[in-house]
Parts: C-alpha cells; sequence; structure tokens
C-alpha cells in the first residue's frame, strides 16, 4: 500500500468525500475488455508531448511513480500473473490507484439467464469468466480517479447506437452522474473515436498532478470532458472557417474550401483536432479533407447521421452566409488587390521620391 507524503492536504471536494492527495506512488489500471475496438490503446501510443514512457519512466517532473497495468505490458500472455493487481485493488489491497476504462459498458441486467457480452479473466473459484460490469462495481467505488478513455467509454458511442442489444452505456451512465471517486472526482471523460493521443495524456498528467498534490482538480464541462480541450468548436479552430465566412463552399472532397455542404459537424461540435492536429501536429479530420462527424460528443453517432449528407443547420447557415460572404468576398478582393503592390518610391531613378525631407539631415 502507498504512504501520503507528510504534506498531505485533506480538501472537501463538492459533492463528494474528502479528497486526499500527495501520493508518491500510484497504479493505473487500465482495463479496454469494455465493448470496443481498443482503438484508444493504440492511438495512445502516438502522444509524445509527452509520451507514455515518460510517464512510466518517471520524466515528468512532479508526478508520482507510476506503474501501468494494461494488457499491451503484461508480463504474461494474460492470465492470473496480468490480473494480480485488479484482484488485489478489487480486495481493497492495493491503494491509491487510478481506473481507465476502454469501452462501452453493456446492461448485463438485459441478459436473461446465463451468458455475457464482455469478460475480464475467469472467477478463481468457479472458472466462469467476469463480466466487466463485476469488475467496475468492484474497483470504481475504490479508485481515486476514474477515466474513461475514449467515446465508447464516455457515452457508449457505436455500441450504444439506437436498436442495439446489449443496452451499452458510457461510465457515467452506468455509475451515475452524480458518482465521486475517493479523490473526490466525477468520473473523467476523455471522448473521440479513437482519443487524440495528446488529449488524453494531458489529461492524465493534470489528474496525476492533482493526485501529487501539486494541481487543483482538472475543470469539467457538464458532459464531464476537460474545458480547456473541449470548450471550442471545430470550427472555431479550423483551417477552413475563412471559407464559411465568406460563403465558400466545396462541393466534393477534393475541395480545400469548407465542407459544411459535404457534411461537416464542425460548427457545432466541441473537438480541438483540427487545431492540435493527430500525431505530432499533424493531420486531423478537416485538416486532411475529412468531415466532422462529431465522434467527440455523447449523442455520437445516431444524432449526426446520415454522415456525409449536409446537416440540418448547414442549408439554413450558408444560405444566410453566401449574401453576406459574397460581398465581403468581393471587398477583401478589392483591398488585397491595393495592398498588393510595392510602394512607387521604390525605384532605382536617380531622383529619391520617398518623401525623405533633407530638412532633418544632421
Amino acid at each position: 500500500m502507498t504512504t501520503q507524503r507528510d504534506t498531505t492536504e485533506v480538501r472537501d471536494e463538492p459533492g463528494g468525500a474528502e479528497a486526499p492527495s500527495g501520493f508518491d506512488e500510484i497504479h493505473i489500471l487500465w482495463i479496454s475488455e469494455g465493448m470496443s475496438c481498443d482503438g484508444d490503446t493504440v492511438s495512445l501510443t502516438a502522444a509524445d508531448q509527452p509520451s507514455l514512457e515518460d510517464v512510466v519512466l518517471g520524466l515528468i517532473p512532479g508526478l508520482p511513480k507510476v506503474h501501468l497495468v494494461n494488457k499491451v505490458l503484461s508480463p504474461s500472455l494474460g492470465g492470473e500473473d496480468f490480473l494480480a493487481p485488479y484482484r488485489a485493488a478489487a480486495r481493497g489491497e492495493l491503494t491509491p490507484f487510478l481506473l481507465v476504462i476502454e469501452g462501452s459498458v453493456p446492461n448485463q441486467n438485459v441478459i436473461k439467464g446465463d451468458g455475457y457480452w464482455t469478460s475480464f479473466g475467469n472467477d478463481p473459484e468457479t472458472g466462469e469468466p467476469q463480466p466487466l460490469n463485476w469488475w467496475i462495481d468492484q474497483l470504481a467505488p475504490k479508485a481515486w480517479a476514474v477515466v474513461a478513455a475514449g467515446t465508447c467509454a464516455a457515452y457508449g458511442g457505436i455500441h450504444a447506437m439506437a436498436g442495439n442489444p446489449t443496452g451499452c452505456m458510457g461510465l457515467a451512465d452506468y455509475l451515475g452522474w452524480d458518482y465521486r471517486s475517493q479523490g473526490g472526482l466525477p468520473v473523467v471523460n476523455v471522448p473521440g473515436c479513437p482519443i487524440q493521443p495528446e488529449n488524453f495524456m494531458e489529461t492524465l498528467i493534470w489528474v496525476l498532478q492533482h493526485a501529487a498534490g501539486a494541481a487543483p482538480p482538472p475543470p469539467l464541462d457538464h458532459m464531464l470532458r476537460p474545458q480547456w480541450l473541449f470548450g471550442k468548436t471545430v470550427h472555431e479552430g479550423c483551417d477552413r472557417g475563412a471559407y464559411y465566412e465568406q460563403g465558400d463552399f466545396g462541393l466534393d472532397y477534393n475541395s480545400p474550401k469548407c465542407l459544411v455542404k459535404t457534411g461537416c459537424w464542425g460548427p457545432v461540435v466541441n473537438c480541438n483536432v483540427p487545431k492540435r492536429g493527430w500525431m505530432a501536429g499533424i493531420g486531423g479530420c478537416p485538416n486532411v479533407g475529412g468531415i466532422c462527424i462529431g465522434c467527440t460528443m455523447p449523442g455520437f453517432p445516431d444524432t449526426f447521421m446520415p454522415f456525409m449528407d449536409e446537416p440540418p443547420g448547414g442549408t439554413l447557415s450558408s444560405l444566410v452566409i453566401k449574401p453576406y460572404g459574397a460581398v465581403i468576398r468581393r471587398l477583401r478582393g478589392l483591398t488585397n488587390d491595393m495592398v498588393n503592390h510595392e510602394p512607387r518610391w521604390r525605384h532605382n531613378k536617380r531622383k529619391l521620391t520617398s518623401g525623405y525631407d533633407p530638412h532633418w539631415r544632421a
């Protein structure tokens, strides 16, 4: 069991228990056995500001020593060696720890009789698979913080579409939106399909700094997303935004212009990917010609379907902006023509015409 530093502070978190901070050492128990494709784990390996390796190797000043338990780093091909830290945490013998869930949470209550939607290890006594829900029930109440990695874990994602047979949901739906961890935090949602690598690492670093007593709780919006990452829309950070303002829309996916009329939901979707890029600042959906389909939003995918059709508000907004944009585009063209020349006094003639006044000569 990890001890706290002598400088531990105890704070009363709103809506939660008293939250200790100042840990020297912490475990991260990552379970990717939710309904998912493991794409969030794969995406995370591309992070470099900082990289996951930097955190695990203790190269980030001020963080507690981190022990990451993820199946990618399993000491064996699975089995009880890998599950040992999870079982210790479930028994209350491993504290503190962060619980990271990847993938949406099925509703086991809809299954009549035997069966399960997804499992993580087997019960040591019966040999029967242990459902993901059992692990969440055991670990979430004991976790210092719970982080949802990706839209599936945050809000249910593709597995929670209308008509699905699993009753899938996000972690906050499962645990309750008033859930508070041992650290006094609600579920911390980092949506994305998959997560943008640096978005997740920034959030993780903030939570770890909070656990170390070096930072306040991360500020979250009403959907429990980090405010500093998801406080602006795709449109506000998109390098195609000026085309929208000028009413200049692309009608196919080869166009460099605004893609609203080809199905982009960027004006109303909270995401920073166009501004941040994807790997090493490069890429991101609209940056490479793709439309935004709203994958960081709680209503994804149902609210944003059918993809590649003009969004409902797109017709009205593009209709309103067109006359304004046409005038602005013309006026800017005239101004560009005026200022896109060198001044007339820059020449190699015998007479100086720059307006220089010899009266001021020394």
